[in-house]
């Protein structure tokens, strides 16, 4: 068999299986005509306040942060998967990379990206009062 055909076979497949998937879903699934319908969802609570909250920096700092950590140890991972296969050249390149990590780490703590000590408070106060309130608690 080509192998355009098999690819052809197996894409006809898979879009038979979402079309399934959503036409049975529409048809079994429950249908609700409430009040709050067409309202977003805000983990069962009542929408308050406005959608548009200005975040201090350092929250997006922290956020991207976690990101490029996060990836980077899923690449230690993947090593550490196959490091059999790999042998000294993958140890020395995860060991460049790690190495990389520490230097970006330190230059982070010492430009003070990564301090929230006596900050911390002017953190908060510049958080603005709409994100947590009573309303939103009771």
């Amino acid at each position: 068999m080509p192998t355009i055909l098999i690819f052809l076979i197996y894409a006809a497949a898979v879009i038979g299986i979402a079309a399934f998937m959503v036409i049975f879903s529409h048809f079994l699934g429950e249908h609700h005509t409430g009040r709050h319908r067409n309202e977003p969802f805000e983990s069962g609570m009542p929408v308050t306040g406005d959608a548009r909250v200005r975040y201090p920096s350092h929250f997006y700092m922290i956020a991207m942060f976690f990101v490029i950590f996060d990836l980077d140890a899923a690449f230690v991972i993947t090593y550490a998967v196959a490091f059999r296969e790999v042998g000294w050249m993958g140890y020395a390149g995860v060991a460049i990379f790690i190495l990389l990590l520490l230097v970006v780490i330190v230059y982070e703590t010492r430009t003070g990206a990564l301090n929230f000590g006596p900050q911390a408070k002017k953190i908060l106060k510049a958080m603005p009062d709409n994100i947590i309130t009573r309303k939103s608690m009771e």
